[in-house]
């Protein structure tokens, strides 16, 4: 009988054959076999650039390579061939499919739950979590269709004992999906996969088809969570009225609460956070889902506007702010804390108090000003992680300010593992997107904390903000002023340079700044260094330049705020007005909280036009919307420390439009200044808002940037 051959299916299959291989058969024909040693009756097929065997022993390693071929017969046969073996032939491996396909959700603790996904093949369970994790490492596995690719299409896994496991490669994907970047991202290879609860109405479908336990409460969860309102009014016992994005704010808090989990508010100073909790506390106790006080941790200087903010719109709440004397704190303590809704301490206080406010139970306890713990190994850090509350709430405008640990140390407190250790994270996240600026693994990082934190810029709200016009006034130094500058600069340049030689760039990190300083201070006012050279220089370009700029403005009625990193810079600007006779107040790091309080008022009641803030102490806590004027005097390296301090006249409140004066002495490192605040802005753009851009940590400056820093005029 006589068969003809299909030669179009034949060269099919040989193009099935991987390329870049040669048979043992063809390698034996034109190298020498070592003696004694017997090929088998089968071929294997060998990559072509495998080093040709030498001796006995790497032939024998070329010999036990049958397995490799299984996969390929696999697609034969599929491809129907018929492929038949010769006696010698190690034995043909078993191929399972799966009997079913599983799953099991089991809640843990904060916000997360457990995840175990497996298939069952003649009675025995096969865990698919390590399975799924080789895949996303592996180059040749499709996570996404091929054009070319045949329905019913498979992908084999090798199993011990000589058995394959055949899985739908549709299947594989659309398990796959959902779970892609907690397989990336999971510190450790175990038989669950823990995955927030934020992502359970991504991986309910997964189970409409399936037998998982625990099914029917990750469908119940997720159905309410989609029925949750964009936005929700304001509860009962609220005297006011929410702005749109702040009853928005109110949802997004109401679904951490049906999560059980915390986050960070971290919209932009200004636009009302302290309200939008005070709305949380009250719509959480009427909907009795508050087990305990909320405690409220702040900053001394914050006290008195969270007592003033709840009597005004949270007039219900029965609030206790704890200070006076240690004793009479402790009684508070032990007798008050757990009878009232609102209790307001300071984070010098927390530490103090810790040992008895441990033993107290708190509903939710929330963080003002959280930057306070974004160093995770700080005192007040440890200490916040040891008190006894079902949620935490963070709140902060700069969430992350100069690198990504400190999202990590305050996210890490809200909502514990959602980011991993802080040492994975490092390896997993920071690394990548400070060091190598990984767009990818920095969308991967938005999309992983984008439930847990809800930021909303001021921009992104502007219709309902007034206008804010933003100018720099370019200063030239002159003369005598001039001269001290670039002599400064010449020594400390060489200072730092030398310092760099003989300690290394990241150990030299203190001669730079200082060096900075010096010139920075310089561009301010010579009175201010402390060095011979400068004792004999009087005059100031950019005093001299405000002192040309108030006048006028307080003339017009503007209402001013002036900010400087400096407090001796405030008292000689202070001398200047009092020359001047334009009355003025001043707000110091170390100016009384009642003293403080009552200057604010001053300043709220018009009662003088100025006000001279140093940038620590009015960053945060301060309502002065009866302020339209800003005025920086000097840079400061962090943009958003600026934008805090803009922010206390630039917010919810404010009817007027406000104007941004920026006095920067051109061509000195204070224009270079303005040149490197982008990194700081561009990281937390990236992770944040899930833009991208710059991105980059490591030491501060590096040699180009501070041959920048110290160009000449």
């Amino acid at each position: 009988m006589t068969i003809p051959r299909d030669q179009q299916a034949e060269i099919a299959l040989i193009r099935a054959i991987p390329p870049g291989m040669v048979t043992l058969e063809e390698l034996a024909a034109h190298h020498d076999v070592p003696d004694g040693l017997e090929l088998p009756s089968w071929s294997l097929l060998l990559p072509i650039d495998r080093q040709v065997p030498e001796n006995a022993a790497e032939w024998r390693t070329c010999l036990s390579a049958p397995e490799e071929w299984w996969d390929m017969i696999l697609q034969l046969r599929q491809a129907g061939c018929v492929v038949e073996f010769s006696d010698d032939f190690p034995q043909e491996p078993e191929y399972l499919s799966p009997d079913n396909w599983y799953g099991a959700l089991e809640s843990a603790e904060n916000g997360w739950f457990d995840l175990a996904l497996g298939v069952e093949v003649e009675n025995e369970s096969f865990n698919l979590l390590p399975i799924l994790r080789q895949l996303i490492q592996r180059e040749d596995f499709p996570l996404t269709p091929e054009e070319d690719e045949e329905a019913g299409a498979s992908w084999v896994v090798h199993l011990p004992d000589n058995r394959r496991l055949v899985l739908p490669l549709a299947k594989l994907r659309a398990w796959l999906a959902p779970l892609m970047d907690w397989l990336h991202d999971s510190e450790a290879p175990t038989s669950a996969l823990r995955v927030p609860l934020t992502s359970i109405d991504q991986l309910a479908p997964l189970a409409d088809h399936e037998r998982w336990v625990g099914r029917e409460d990750a469908v119940a969860l997720a159905q309410r969570l989609r029925e949750l309102p964009d936005k929700l009014p304001a509860p009962d016992g609220f005297q006011g009225e929410l702005r749109d994005y702040q009853a928005r704010g109110l949802a997004w808090l109401r679904f951490l609460s049906e999560l059980s989990t915390g986050g960070i508010l971290a919209d932009d100073m200004g636009l009302g956070k302290t309200i939008q909790i005070l709305a949380h506390v009250l719509d959480e106790r009427s909907r009795g889902e508050l087990r305990g006080p909320v405690m409220v941790v702040a900053p001394t200087s914050l006290v008195g506007n969270w007592c003033a903010e709840a009597a005004r719109f949270a007039p219900t709440l029965s609030v206790l702010a704890l200070q006076g004397a240690k004793a009479s704190r402790r009684e508070q303590i032990d007798t008050v804390v757990a009878n009232v809704d609102l209790v307001i301490t300071t984070y010098p206080l927390l530490v103090r108090d810790i040992e008895h406010l441990c033993e107290q139970h708190f509903g939710i306890v929330v963080l003002d000003e959280a930057q306070a713990i974004k160093n995770a190994a700080s005192q007040t850090a440890r200490t916040v992680r040891r008190l006894n509350a079902d949620r935490m709430i963070a709140m902060t405008g700069t969430p992350l300010e100069n690198h990504l640990g400190e999202l990590w140390a305050q996210l890490d407190v809200a909502a514990p593992g959602a980011l991993g250790s802080q040492q994975w994270f490092g390896r997993h996240f920071r690394t990548p997107i400070e060091k190598h600026a990984d767009d990818a693994v920095s969308q991967r990082l938005s999309r992983r904390i984008s439930p847990l934190i809800l930021r909303r810029t001021k921009q992104q709200v502007l219709n309902e903000l007034p206008d804010k016009t933003e100018t720099q006034r370019d200063v030239t130094l002159t003369g005598a002023q001039r001269e001290l500058y670039e002599s400064l600069r010449l020594t400390q340049h060489q200072r730092v340079k030398e310092a760099i030689e003989t300690r290394g760039l990241a150990a030299s990190g203190i001669v730079m700044l200082d060096a900075l300083l010096k010139l920075r201070q310089v561009c301010c006012d010579p009175r201010l260094v402390k060095h011979q050279s400068a004792a004999t220089v009087q005059c100031s370009a950019k005093l001299e330049a405000l002192r040309e700029l108030l006048p006028s403005l307080v003339e017009d009625g503007r209402r001013i705020l002036i900010f400087s990193q400096f407090t001796e810079m405030l008292e000689l600007i202070g001398g200047a007005l009092e020359r001047e006779g334009i009355s003025h107040l001043t707000l110091t790091g170390q100016t009384p909280g009642a003293v403080r309080t009552e200057r604010v008022a001053q300043f709220q009641r018009g009662e003088v036009p100025v006000f001279l803030i140093s940038l620590k102490a009015g960053g945060t806590g301060l309502n002065l919307t009866t302020a339209d004027t800003v005025i920086h005097y000097d840079p400061w390296w962090n943009p958003a420390v600026e934008a805090q301090a803009t922010g206390r006249a630039h917010r919810m409140g404010q009817t007027n439009p406000v104007f941004v004066y920026k006095l920067v002495c051109a061509g000195t490192v204070e224009e270079r200044i303005l040149e490197l605040q982008s990194r700081k802005a561009d990281l937390a753009a990236s992770v944040l808002e899930g833009g991208s851009g710059r991105q980059e940590e490591g030491p501060l400056f590096d040699e180009e940037d501070l041959a920048l820093l110290f160009a000449p005029v």
